[in-house]
């Protein structure tokens, strides 16, 4: 089985770093970053593993790298910029091979910066469609830029055009480009002149050919701040999209949804509903996004914790979820449909000491019910698994009403550190498993503290564990 993976800017964070952006790196955009790719064998036997890199959507010839064989359940990281094999100045894509069902979350490291800390999230693809979907694309909006790539992952060479769709359903710009197989092409909004001086809204990808297979991931960058976020394209939309985190002055945040209407010629109707009832409805154009914000919701109550609805009444949707507020600035993709088990590959649980002193991390994880039947306390557990494959704690989780969600960490498996070892290694996931036929849709919070109250944190989708 292959795992493509989609090395969202590998190469543009050791190109920075060789260029050398000035001052205190106090914009994001202006940033290095540096892939480190932390993935877990959710297969039976152990599982040997190689990894191709490409440089440049015209390369054919891949850099090949062996990784040491990876027990069942076990995960582990590799660093790109430890990588003798790969030069300064990558800016590529990867395939990861493996004889068992591996799944990858792509964790962007912050280099040589003193003021940004968040680590933008994605998931590797296990397959592509000829269409994907970037529900927002930004250039000098919101003070942000957005940076997105595309990664053919076929088997022969194909031509995709990028069509950009501003609010108001109106193109203003496509481009093309050849991609060889298993290769990727970058598009960074900011640097767009046909853009105009901003824009704001969506991108659809087409791939010349229906049997051609393409993935996109993209990166949102403040070109004033430090808020740093990542998520992957979608191939198709879906009428109903679940989103298993919507936030209205909780916590210190708050949620706002991406929703773009995969349509190029009919207009839809969207509603968003929370699980308190409360709602907002937007008319979409034709490849066009509108966004919904939760406080801005007819019904919303300040401190909502929850999780929501998006219905689309006449074309399919994507959708993506952002926290925003107490220095988050985090991104997931909504859920379409739901499994009965899921993995994260990347959870760590810091100790008190090491998380008031932000060195560690801590991921909390939100588990929503998307099937149409309650589920009872106990139908869910998440285990925490070490790097080793080695299931450390359980948590049990309270009753999940159908549209509903609760919350797990490592502390409520009786965890008071997880995915951290006393040698300075890391690496540990969760599989979170309801009954069979079950729906369930899983996101990961990763955060670190940086002062009481401020948090530099991203999010991750849960991703399905293949059947044997």
């Amino acid at each position: 089985m292959k795992i493509r993976l989609f090395t969202l800017l590998a190469l543009l964070a050791i190109v920075a770093a060789v260029v050398g952006p000035s001052g205190a790196y106090a914009q994001a955009y202006s940033t290095s970053f540096t892939t480190s790719i932390t993935y877990q064998n959710v297969g039976t036997a152990d599982a040997n593993v190689s990894i191709l890199f490409y440089a440049s959507p015209a390369t054919t010839t891949p850099i090949e790298v062996t990784r040491p064989s990876l027990a069942p359940g076990a995960g582990t990281s590799l660093f790109i910029g430890a990588l003798s094999e790969i030069s300064a100045g990558f800016k590529g894509s990867a395939i990861m091979q493996s004889d068992q069902p591996l799944l990858a979350t792509l964790v962007q490291l912050p280099q040589g910066s003193t003021t940004v800390k968040n680590r933008p999230l994605s998931n590797g693809f296990s397959d592509g469609s000829d269409q994907t979907l970037v529900a927002t694309v930004l250039k000098n909006q919101f003070d942000t830029n957005t940076i997105f790539s595309v990664q053919n992952v076929g088997s022969a060479a194909t031509d995709v055009t990028v069509h950009f769709y501003n609010t108001s359903a109106v193109e203003v710009h496509s481009t093309t480009a050849t991609i060889q197989p298993g290769a990727a092409t970058y598009i960074d909004a900011g640097t767009l002149g046909d853009l105009g001086a901003s824009f704001n809204g969506s991108v659809v990808v087409e791939a010349a050919n229906s049997t051609d297979k393409i993935v996109a991931s993209a990166m949102e960058l403040s070109t004033t701040g430090t808020a740093a976020s990542a998520f992957e394209g979608v191939g198709s939309g879906a009428t109903t999209f679940y989103m298993p985190s919507a936030l209205c002055d909780a916590f210190g945040a708050n949620t706002a949804y991406a929703v773009q209407n995969t349509d190029l010629a009919t207009s839809t109707q969207v509603t968003v509903t929370y699980s308190n009832s409360a709602t907002e409805t937007k008319t979409i154009g034709p490849g066009a996004k509108q966004s919904f914000i939760a406080c801005q919701a007819t019904g919303m109550s300040a401190g909502f914790s929850g999780a929501a609805t998006v219905e689309s009444d006449t074309t399919p949707v994507i959708a993506i979820g952002k926290a925003y507020g107490s220095g988050l600035s985090t991104a997931f993709v909504g859920a379409s449909s739901g499994a009965s088990e899921l993995a994260l590959p990347y959870v760590r649980w810091a100790s008190d000491a090491n998380y008031a002193a932000g060195t560690q991390q801590r991921t909390f994880i939100t588990i929503q019910n998307i099937g149409s039947s309650d589920l009872a306390a106990g139908d869910v557990t998440v285990d925490y698994v070490d790097k080793n494959g080695v299931v450390v704690g359980s948590d049990d989780l309270p009753a999940i009403p159908a549209g509903g969600k609760v919350n797990s960490n490592a502390s409520l498996a009786g965890l008071s550190e997880f995915g951290v070892y006393p040698d300075g290694s890391f690496g540990g996931g969760a599989i979170i498993t309801g009954p069979s036929g079950s729906e369930l849709a899983v996101v990961g919070r990763v955060s670190t503290q940086l002062a009481p109250g401020s948090f530099a944190s991203e999010d991750y989708n849960g991703m399905e564990v293949p059947a044997p």
